[in-house]
């Protein structure tokens, strides 16, 4: 794909926001979100959170070509004018001790929290959100046996989708379908999405943007404005705002269905294929 992070013509977003690559994992999809980004040209950038995983590159190492390839798009954001902010999560918390430091490395500036300003005026508080979650904060050994679990769903998701792909189907994750039967993983959601609104209220600010919990949303909580990027694991999704102040949650693989059944040629209905191959066969006319 083309690269307009070097395209002289305006940004086709004011701004990004992804969370929750996990890269080091092999449940991450770097290549999808790498296609995403290629085309995605924008203002400003934000990583809002684990997109390294160093609590599984800590137990075993994994990396491969795929994650090469979106660090060196991420790099070119920040080059060739992008504003790219990293925002680091729970997963890749090694990067918090180096916040105190005030560093910007290769044009990424690295803070604990931002304050995003929408074209409109509006205020959002830009956050991780796991200091939200009461696993993560106070009981970090249930929060890596559920990591574990968490893990094991995505193995299954990664070979469901192989037969998939294998049979001529989409993308579609079935760790996200199990997540969504869970009746206490619901109420979870619906918590922490209160939590981080009051938060925002607390803070008077007309709303937030978070990751963590691996569920897009996008939505009001009272007078609040709650938008959560997703993630690039098993919904692969990203928060975007365009120039007029409008936000929208990209779905990439329903971007990308899409544009399959754009290019797909026409097919003509299977009683018709007999009578115009052998009218070809023949150089007559074909039938109507």
């Amino acid at each position: 794909m083309r690269d307009q992070a070097q395209s002289p013509k305006a940004p086709l977003y004011r701004a990004v926001f992804v969370s929750d690559v996990h890269l080091g994992t092999k449940g991450s999809q770097p290549e999808m979100l790498n296609a995403f980004l290629a085309d995605a040209s924008c203002e400003k950038l934000y990583l809002v959170g684990d997109i390294i995983d160093g609590w599984r590159l800590r137990k075993s190492w994994f990396w491969d070509r795929h994650h090469d390839a979106l660090l060196r798009t991420i790099l070119r954001h920040a080059k060739h004018g992008t504003e790219v902010i990293y925002i680091p999560g729970n997963h890749d918390e090694m990067v918090r001790a180096w916040l105190p430091l005030g560093l910007e490395i290769a044009g990424i500036k690295l803070m604990e929290e931002a304050v995003h300003v929408t074209a409109k005026g509006e205020k959002l508080l830009v956050i991780h959100g796991d200091a939200f979650d009461s696993v993560v904060r106070y009981a970090k050994f249930l929060a890596h046996l559920g990591d574990h679990a968490y893990t094991v769903a995505l193995v299954a998701n990664r070979w469901f989708n192989w037969g998939r792909r294998h049979f001529g189907y989409p993308y579609w994750s079935l760790s996200a379908w199990l997540k969504r039967q869970v009746k206490e993983a619901v109420k979870f959601i619906d918590s922490f999405e209160v939590a981080l609104s009051q938060e925002a209220r607390n803070r008077e600010m007309d709303g937030v943007i978070c990751g963590h919990i691996h569920h897009a949303e996008m939505r009001m909580i009272g007078e609040t404005r709650y938008f959560n990027t997703g993630d690039w694991v098993e919904s692969c999704t990203a928060l975007v705002e365009h120039h007029d102040g409008r936000f929208e949650l990209i779905d990439w693989p329903s971007v990308i269905r899409a544009s399959r059944r754009e290019a797909a040629p026409a097919r003509l209905p299977a009683t018709a294929a007999a009578p115009v191959a052998d009218a070809l066969a023949e150089n007559a006319p074909i039938p109507a």
